[in-house]
């Protein structure tokens, strides 16, 4: 495996419900999947940056990407050309797997290509993993895992209709990454992410935690 450069120092993580989060570095935002679930959400400024992975509705809520561009002029929205399309707008590029981005303070590596499979008679749609900086990697809904790099945070998927949760310990592992946090876990109750906890810390061990609010990565 080859290690890239990381640019970690002067990064913070705010992690939002559901799936949604921002990164801020050198005095810019990267927004990634504002969906309808991420109810506490509140757009930060200077927004340099939107990255969605897929189309649904709990990645992607329209309306928020709209007004988020519309707020931050010189911000891009980086995803797939079924997202893209949807925009009039200069300030979007369609991205696809195997491409590499840099939006401001922000080096984006895109990854994956397909969504996970809910059910065999429910059509698959495009999805991309995104790894921000060599540093942090979101995988969207899939299990797809970079193999030209080391990661160090892993924004781990830990409910959905289209996973187990040994799925997601077995993804764990595959990475390997320093550090791991449960992310895409809306329609589970609190007794629920408290089970799914358990389970990480047992089986994933101290690499896993769960975040609320930010951190410095």
């Amino acid at each position: 495996m080859i290690t890239r450069m990381s640019y970690t120092i002067g990064m913070k993580l705010t992690k939002y419900q559901h799936a949604c989060m921002v990164i801020e570095h050198d005095n810019s935002s990267l927004v990634i999947d504002p969906g309808v679930f991420s109810r506490d959400f509140v757009p930060p400024d200077n927004v340099s940056a939107i990255v969605v992975t897929h189309e649904h509705p709990d990645h992607f809520d329209v309306d928020r990407v709209r007004n988020m561009l519309a707020q931050n002029p010189s911000a891009t929205l980086y995803a797939g050309s079924l997202i893209t399309k949807q925009f009039a707008s200069s300030s979007v590029r369609a991205v696809q797997t195997g491409d590499n981005i840099s939006a401001g303070a922000f080096n984006l590596d895109f990854y994956s290509g397909i969504h996970a499979t809910i059910h065999s008679e429910i059509p698959a749609i495009p999805n991309l993993g995104v790894f921000v900086n060599r540093t942090l990697y979101y995988p969207g809904d899939s299990f797809a895992i970079p193999t030209d790099a080391d990661v160090e945070w892993l924004a781990l998927p830990v409910s959905a209709p289209w996973l187990q949760i040994s799925q997601s310990i077995d993804f764990a592992r595959r990475v390997d990454a320093k550090h791991v946090f449960p992310t895409h876990d809306a329609i589970l109750s609190d007794d629920g992410k408290a089970i799914v906890d358990r389970i990480g810390a047992n089986l994933i061990g101290s690499p896993y935690r769960r975040i609320a609010g930010a951190i410095e990565l």
